[in-house]
């Protein structure tokens, strides 16, 4: 259970490292083609809204309490608490991780604004 902690965190790093934000290529590399998410905003983004030029932001982010765990042996659910350092907003987290043929691929993402700290049950 240990690595798959581990393997899951490095990929959620992944999709938040300035390196990946500022290409789509590099994005590309981690979302899945069905990607889609639920944002902070409360915005809905696809995958395709990733194929042209964008600019996301390169902000300094940390997580916390991060937990994943197996759906089966082909998906992953992450939860965490995610700080943003520059801006010091503080969000709940959820990802569903999806295995293809070149690798595990972020297929949804959740973001939901929070007043700080809090453990969920």
């Amino acid at each position: 259970m240990e690595s798959l902690h581990k393997q899951f965190l490095d990929l959620e790093n992944s999709h938040l490292a300035p390196a990946a934000r500022e290409s789509n290529r590099n994005m590309a590399e981690i979302l899945d083609d069905e990607f889609f998410e639920f944002g902070i905003s409360g915005g809905i983004c696809q995958r395709s809204d990733f194929n042209g030029d964008y600019a996301l932001q390169e902000d300094d982010y940390h997580i916390s309490r991060f937990e994943a765990k197996s759906l089966g042996p082909e998906s992953v659910l992450t939860i965490y608490v995610l700080e943003n350092r520059t801006t010091g907003v503080w969000s709940h987290r959820s990802s569903v991780w999806k295995k293809r043929q070149d690798g595990w691929k972020l297929f949804f993402h959740q973001g939901t604004k929070t007043d700080g700290f809090k453990k969920w049950e």
